[in-house]
């Protein structure tokens, strides 16, 4: 199929050299195979292109009268833009080619008598190489907003089922249990024994109540509104208390708000999931959560006292692998640490939305 027959827009090149007769050849072998083409002849010239209008791919000369090469990436680089290029090179510098590579040229090409017939083939690597790399980019981020969606409608369905256990059946065993509480009393006096069945009866529906809602609770472990993390942490630390033999701590400055729901419910999870690791698995006898928020960044930390992760055969049974990865969903950074002092320290940071 001919250039002007191919419904794909032509790449856009920048073509950059000093020798003025080599780059009006460059440009009209690139032209022929369909390309546009814009050239310059110093490196001020090539950044203003640069500038002013997007570029698929760059071919750069080492050395121009003006500065190297590699100064105009730099500058170019320094405004926090970038763009693929490929190294076009005399004889002698193949070592200079070879290190600005290392600096993520695509390709390099030397100055000689073949330049012209391979300079189309070369340019042709270059852009499949960045077609490919782009396809890719595409397909993680289209693969990360998929896996968020199914997160996202994996928690709406346990949110549901946590209320249906709490509204719905949790409500249902307690009117039950209110129902034999009075037939008790009634029959005390007259019926001894069915008032001491209806007690029993009472009894464990409690205990079925009360699991209902540890259920409920477990699906459904915070509430609404910006501080849900927050009063989260805080239940999460006196259930921990509650054991009897480890003491854990939430330590904030302030009510920390977090008005993504999303994001708070994935930290919370890496918390809970720390949380049960220092106690199951460390055998802590004191557990730190903070939580801090500074100029829209947020710190997550957990520090225990416990034996730490020693190899990784124990980490492969403490959930860390779940923890990266739910940190990783919200884009957040995820450490873990090994004191001196012994321990483990547990920090995610979220960077806020951007």
């Amino acid at each position: 199929m001919s250039p002007a027959a191919s419904t794909t827009p032509p790449a856009r090149i920048l073509v950059v050299d000093d020798d003025e007769g080599l780059l009006i050849l460059m440009a009209e072998a690139l032209r022929a195979e369909g390309h546009a083409v814009n050239t310059a002849a110093s490196c001020r010239e090539a950044f203003d292109r640069l500038k002013s209008e997007p570029h698929d791919l760059l071919l750069l000369d080492l050395k121009l009268r003006d500065a190297a090469g590699i100064e105009l990436l730099e500058k170019y680089r320094a405004s926090d833009a970038r763009v693929p290029f490929v190294v076009v090179t005399g004889q002698g510098d193949e070592k200079a080619a070879v290190e600005v590579m290392k600096h993520g040229a695509l390709d390099y090409v030397m100055k000689d008598t073949a330049l012209l017939d391979l300079l189309p083939s070369v340019a042709k690597r270059a852009l499949e190489s960045i077609a490919r790399d782009q396809a890719l980019a595409a397909a993680r981020a289209e693969h990360a907003r998929l896996e968020g969606e199914v997160r996202a409608t994996s928690e709406r369905e346990r949110h549901a089922i946590g209320a249906d256990l709490h509204d719905g059946l949790g409500q249902l065993l307690t009117a039950v249990e209110f129902m034999c509480t009075a037939l008790k009393a009634d029959t005390l006096q007259t019926q001894p024994d069915v008032a001491a069945r209806l007690e029993q009866m009472s009894a464990l529906l409690r205990e079925a109540v009360a699991q209902t809602r540890f259920l409920a609770r477990g699906l459904v472990p915070l509430g609404s509104g910006p501080d849900a993390l927050y009063h989260g942490l805080a239940a999460l630390a006196e259930r921990t208390n509650a054991l009897g033999h480890v003491h854990c701590a939430l330590t904030t400055e302030r009510v920390v708000e977090v008005p993504d729901a999303a994001v708070a419910s994935h930290l919370y999870r890496i918390a809970q999931e720390a949380v049960n690791n220092a106690v199951k698995h460390a055998r802590a006898g004191n557990i730190r959560v903070s939580l801090m928020q500074r100029a829209g960044r947020l710190t997550l930390e957990i520090a225990d006292d416990g034996v730490g992760i020693r190899d990784e055969a124990e980490k492969r049974g403490t959930g860390l692998g779940l923890m990266r990865h739910r940190a990783g969903l919200i884009g957040a950074d995820f450490n873990l640490k090994r004191p001196r002092a012994g321990g483990t320290v547990i920090a995610c940071t979220w960077p806020g939305k951007k």
